[in-house]
């Protein structure tokens, strides 16, 4: 399937949907705008986290953002044309935002949760591509990142395990 190309700049300020879905313009990358939309999180969520008082305070924000994403991503999608248009990157904001309040603290790490957030959200393990091939809304979108996420904390955890127990 060709991949589409991003709509114009413009679009993102015919509804405030547009802006948040496509990422506050990250979706707008001719080249992997997933990636671009990732590397967005990354970027922001050290100026982001701190206006929470605790990783639980964050974390509600984030099912508030997801909830929103929803909707906004949907929207997005139908005004497309496309459901899951490549522009649409909320659904990997939120989810990475999501990734980076679990990774273990340094850059590198960082650096390894976002290359494993990619290659999940790329290869769609189970049931992230169930979300992503039979629920075709806004709850789908998200939902298949989300699973990524998942995925993603859950490496990270069994790497931070395992590098623990050889040194």
């Amino acid at each position: 399937m060709a991949r589409l190309p991003p709509p114009p700049l413009c679009f993102l300020f015919t509804h405030p949907a547009h802006f948040f879905a496509c990422g506050c313009g990250s979706g707008l990358s001719p080249f992997a705008p997933g990636t671009a939309g990732t590397l967005f999180a990354w970027i922001t969520f050290p100026f982001l986290r701190p206006l929470f008082a605790s990783d639980a305070s964050f974390l509600v924000a984030l099912v508030i953002a997801f909830v929103f994403g929803v909707a906004a991503c949907h929207r997005t999608g139908r005004d497309l044309g496309v459901v899951d248009h490549g522009a649409i990157v909320w659904d990997e904001i939120v989810p990475f935002w999501a990734v980076l309040v679990f990774c273990p603290a340094g850059l590198w790490w960082q650096l390894l949760a976002f290359l494993a957030f990619r290659f999940f959200d790329i290869v769609k393990p189970p049931p992230a591509r169930w979300f992503d091939t039979q629920v075709k809304n806004g709850f789908g979108v998200m939902m298949d990142d989300v699973v990524a996420a998942g995925y993603t904390v859950l490496a990270l955890a069994l790497a931070q395990q395992a590098i623990a127990r050889l040194f």
